[in-house]
């Protein structure tokens, strides 16, 4: 979303993780993605990053506010999304991997970051303010992952704010646009909308 937002060219290569072609193992050793190969050789391997990448060329919507660098107010959430949240939302996704404890265990685990973001949400139409900022696109494609987990279980709960934010970032124009660029729009699969 940061790319297609800068208007940044870039190529876009799909990857199965189960078949990971070997440009990707040459580029970068870690062989995870997303992955940015920059004309001059440099790669940058963190979704951050590339982020920061792309809005450093051009932020039309001033999600970093004229700064390359993230607010302050956004780090320690980011640290958190990165860290607790992202370990529970992983054991909830593929419980079956962690049968040391239940997928309600691993959810309700990652329920305390949930109720905090639903809580700025009640103050703001998003995280940090009333407008989108790098906060809200860097966090969107986990709280996805988790809503979509358990779909019914996530619109009934008492996230209210969380799910009107979500569903507003599903059914916008740059996010639908992005996922057919990828190959195929599968923003419908939360959508709740008739």
């Amino acid at each position: 979303m940061a790319i297609a937002t800068s208007g940044a060219a870039v190529e876009m290569h799909e990857v199965d993780l189960r078949n990971k072609p070997q440009a990707l193992v040459a580029c970068s050793p870690k062989a995870t993605v997303p992955v940015l190969q920059l004309p001059d050789g440099a790669v940058i391997d963190e979704s951050l990053d590339i982020m920061r990448w792309a809005l450093a060329i051009n932020d039309p919507q001033a999600w970093l506010d004229g700064n390359r660098e993230l607010p302050a107010e956004a780090r320690p959430i980011i640290e958190q999304n990165d860290g607790s949240f992202k370990q529970a939302l992983d054991r909830y996704k593929y419980a079956a991997r962690f049968p040391e404890r239940s997928a309600v265990y691993y959810r309700e685990q990652a329920e305390t970051f949930l109720a905090a973001l639903n809580s700025r949400l009640g103050r703001h139409a998003y995280l940090m303010r009333d407008r989108i900022s790098f906060l809200d696109v860097a966090l969107f494609p986990f709280v996805r992952q988790f809503a979509h987990v358990d779909r019914d279980w996530f619109y009934a709960s008492q996230y209210s704010h969380l799910i009107r934010w979500l569903d507003d970032f599903l059914r916008s124009p740059l996010f639908i646009a992005v996922m057919r660029t990828k190959g195929g729009v599968d923003a419908p699969a939360l959508d709740r909308s008739p």
